[in-house]
């Protein structure tokens, strides 16, 4: 993990990384890792109400991570209105588990899991990418939890690289690993591998490794 990250933070030239120079950032930012759907992908149920996603599609949801959408229907449970559709999902990575979120609620909730060319613009796009910004170690726990409720990748890698220069630091310095700076690293690592292995269509174990080699090819270059 550590020379998997190491790559990330590491001052390479453009030419070794990329091949050619990279420096629109703002073109990578603005592929679909958020919510972004034209009127054209919506579907509407035969009530004329429009839904985003179908059945059978992946989809990230908040903390549940990459969930697919088993199916899209009414409950019957007490207190719940009858009429209101609700996605089933079902959490790739949380056996049992199964989560019911409102046809009808905030574009924020859920957000389609990134195509492949995506998730390889990602990777291209690491190295080249700011650290959070925390000037005061007081709110690093809110500036990471800030961070991991935009739901995108790119902000996760953020966290990644920030949370390991930190970590070196410290330990260089003869100092432990923070509890704060621990528990979100592994919040963010479980989040970002979870979605690239999908995406790229791997086992989520191997997810590390196939960043490292990708890492290691453009260095070849």
């Amino acid at each position: 993990m550590h020379n998997l990250l190491a790559c990330f933070t590491a001052q390479f030239s453009q030419k070794l990384i990329f091949g050619k120079q990279f420096t629109d950032i703002s073109r990578f930012e603005m592929l679909k890792y958020g919510y972004n759907i034209s009127v054209a992908d919506d579907k509407k149920d035969q009530k004329g109400r429009f839904r985003v996603f179908k059945i059978g599609e992946n989809v990230v949801c908040g903390s549940k991570g990459v969930c697919t959408v088993e199916n899209i229907t009414t409950l019957t449970m007490p207190g719940v209105d009858r009429e209101r559709e609700y996605y089933i999902l079902k959490p790739k990575y949380m056996s049992g588990s199964t989560v019911y979120v409102p046809v009808d609620s905030p574009k924020e909730s859920m957000r389609r899991v990134m195509e492949r060319e995506e998730a390889q613009e990602l990777l291209k796009a690491i190295p080249k990418l700011p650290m959070l910004e925390i000037e005061n170690e007081k709110f690093a726990e809110q500036t990471y939890r800030e961070c991991m409720k935009t739901g995108k990748c790119e902000e996760w890698a953020r966290l990644l690289k920030t949370v390991w220069e930190r970590r070196e630091k410290r330990i260089q310095s003869g100092r432990k690993v923070t509890a704060v700076d621990d528990k979100y690293f592994h919040i963010a690592e479980d989040s970002l591998y979870g979605e690239l292995a999908v995406a790229l269509d791997i086992n989520r174990g191997t997810v590390g490794e196939y960043i490292e080699n990708e890492m290691k090819q453009r260095m070849d270059v």
